[in-house]
């Protein structure tokens, strides 16, 4: 559904009395884990956001368990259903018998930049020695050297941040006809520097980032419309923060049958152009900014049959021919405040 949307012009770090977090409320705290040597603590801490997802959420849990890595890592597990707790449940019995090191806590403020910043914060604060915080989704699972092939293509690149694939898995095989589309496929194919990066659904960020960056790291204005990564991305790299892509290191996101339909599809394309204006907006609030903010959506308006019929061509899908389209027409609709707030209602994400 799409709602009037009010994204204020200037980060938080730009604003004074945000709470950067919301209440975190420490819940589970792992058992002494034998895995690793007791003398060395986690360099590396993976944060896992979850929201009424339990059956899943072990999945992604028994993927890391899975990591062929003999580097130490915790894991925080951030639930943000502070009501139903059904995440916290599923994943307290990882972390009791040590299975898994690292704690679960509540992030009481719904939103998952909020998730993001709560856990994010915690590792900070009880990690002292993490050089590396890494992100997966609670519908996703990483592939068995996910860990390891993130660090070593950023130790090999030196870059701040390191994407990697999120190749869908859709249930009941229904995504055959949408899987070539923009909204679900990888923004890089090989690995290396890159500009910038789009998704925290698989994502390595060293410790400095969120030391040079500060609390609140994600903007909670961008909790149910998405986006708050890109545009934290947008930032860090204005403070010459740098990108790299690891091709090797995807993560397989199950895909509900309801987002190979076009009613989801459709919503998501034009939210993707409502969020690039949105970022572009908040780098130059002024009225120069905004007209050549509209001169470029009148330009990818002007093009974007030509750009979608050489797209939906080479996709062989007129689905995906109509993306260029969709974006242009979502951008114009950023300029009202009309953005899908696709994650109000998370059941019909």
């Amino acid at each position: 559904m799409t709602h009037f949307v009010d994204v204020p012009d200037r980060p938080p770090s730009e604003e004074r009395g945000i709470s950067s977090a919301g209440r975190i409320e420490i819940a589970v705290r792992s058992a002494s884990c034998d895995r690793f040597p007791a003398r060395s603590a986690p360099a590396v801490v993976v944060t896992l956001p979850t929201f009424r997802r339990p059956d899943h959420l072990t999945k992604t849990l028994d993927s890391l368990l899975a990591q062929a890595t003999t580097r130490r890592f915790a894991v925080v597990v951030m639930e943000n259903d502070a009501e139903g707790r059904a995440g916290l449940e599923a994943a307290q019995p990882y972390f009791e018998n040590g299975r898994l090191e690292g704690l679960v806590l509540v992030a009481h403020e719904r939103g998952n930049c909020s998730a993001y910043n709560a856990g994010w914060q915690t590792a900070l604060r009880h990690y002292p020695v993490m050089d590396y915080l890494l992100v997966i989704d609670d519908d996703e699972c990483a592939c068995p050297d996910w860990i390891e092939r993130l660090v070593r293509t950023a130790t090999a690149t030196g870059a701040d941040f390191v994407g990697g694939p999120q190749r869908p898995v859709f249930e009941g095989g229904h995504g055959d006809t949408v899987a070539r589309h923009p909204v679900f496929t990888p923004h890089y194919e090989t690995t290396g520097r890159v500009p910038i990066l789009y998704s925290s659904g698989n994502v390595l960020i060293r410790r400095r980032v969120l030391e040079t960056m500060g609390a609140p790291f994600l903007d909670t204005a961008f909790n149910f419309i998405g986006g708050g990564d890109s545009d934290f991305y947008a930032r860090s790299k204005r403070r010459g923060l740098t990108f790299a892509w690891c091709a090797e290191a995807p993560v397989f996101e199950t895909m509900p049958a309801r987002r190979s339909e076009w009613s989801w599809v459709n919503a998501r394309s034009l939210r993707n152009g409502a969020i690039s204006a949105i970022i572009e907006r908040r780098a130059d609030p002024h009225m120069t900014g905004r007209l050549r903010r509209i001169a470029k959506s009148a330009a990818l308006l002007a093009v974007s049959p030509v750009r979608g019929a050489r797209l939906g061509w080479r996709k062989r899908s007129a689905l995906v021919g109509l993306y260029p389209l969709q974006v242009a027409i979502g951008r114009f609709m950023a300029e009202f405040g009309l953005v899908n707030e696709q994650y109000r209602r998370p059941e019909q994400n």
